[in-house]
């Protein structure tokens, strides 16, 4: 059966959001600017709800961007308790002064990874509680694992699992052309050589036109969705575009081949819990986090 055979499942919004994180108090690095962005949701090993944000134009110098953390006993609870400053870039392992962007956390086993950018690299850190982490390094002593080039600004990492392998979807603007790249690996360590998986089409192909990667295997469609980033066309404001593929792989290289929908988000995380999917995302003003229930309905 191909994709244009089967009949196709495309997320839509699902009630009310609310608030699970607002602007931080960072102390001494506060500024009037500050803007809480790209982040990830994972439950610690005690059971606890996480929440990690990159927040860019902080005073930490350089170019500005920490991780800040919050928590919470239930996934539905408003406002989530304020946990303080997570993690700062470290120049000594080889990143650049401010440049943390976008953390992502993976639990494979008993233990947690967590995925971020440095500005210029992909770099990982482990965990065996959830909550704190510790730079996993190379022979170099340093955390960087891969980049498209220097000037590529690679960054927005997620990883999903699937059968026994892992893939590492992020963003790369090479050339100023943005594009979503993904590696595979075997061990959360070892990662393949890059493919484009997404770029172009309606979305664009500026630096600012493939972010935040999200993809997911949904088992009764045999296929995979990959929840794409970019600013809306014609208004204010970013909009998520939405690919369905067989193929994790493949969801449409300067084409919209793939493309079954639209959200009105940015930054979509796509969470699924006690059989209940739920989708977080950045507050309009960028001032904070929101949740939603997310449903599944046929696509027209």
């Amino acid at each position: 059966m191909t994709m244009s055979d089967q009949e196709i499942l495309i997320p839509q919004i699902e009630g009310d959001w609310w608030r699970i994180a607002g602007n931080p108090d960072l102390g001494r690095y506060n500024t009037e600017r500050q803007q809480p962005l790209d982040f990830g949701i994972w439950q610690a090993a005690d059971q606890t709800w996480q929440l990690a944000s990159c927040v860019r134009r902080t005073g930490c110098g350089g170019r500005g961007r920490l991780f800040y953390r919050w928590q919470a006993n239930s996934l539905l609870e408003e406002d989530w308790q304020p946990m303080g400053i997570f993690m700062e870039a470290d120049p000594n392992f080889g990143e650049k002064l401010g440049g943390l962007q976008a953390p992502f956390v993976l639990k494979h086993q008993d233990e947690y990874f967590m995925f971020y950018g440095d500005w210029v690299n992909i770099c990982s850190a482990w965990s065996k509680d959830g909550k704190t982490f510790a730079r996993l390094l190379n022979p170099d002593n340093l955390s960087g694992m891969f980049t498209e080039g220097h000037r590529s600004s690679c960054r927005d990492p997620m990883v999903m699992a699937f059968r026994d392998k892992f893939y590492i979807y992020y963003t790369g603007v090479p050339a100023g052309k943005g594009a979503i790249y993904c590696r595979v690996s075997s061990d959360l360590r070892h990662w393949s050589d890059s493919v484009i998986v997404n770029s172009g089409g309606s979305g664009g192909e500026g630096p600012q036109d493939a972010e935040c990667p999200f993809v997911l295997y949904f088992p009764s469609q045999y296929s995979f969705y990959l929840f794409r980033a970019h600013p809306a066309k014609g208004k204010e404001g970013y909009e998520t575009s939405v690919f369905c593929s067989p193929n994790p792989l493949d969801f449409g290289v300067d084409s919209d081949q793939y493309k079954v929908a639209t959200l009105p988000v940015e930054a979509a995380r796509i969470i699924y819990y006690e059989q209940q999917y739920y989708v977080a995302a950045l507050q309009p003003d960028l001032q904070g986090i929101r949740m939603a229930r997310l449903k599944w309905v046929l696509k027209d």
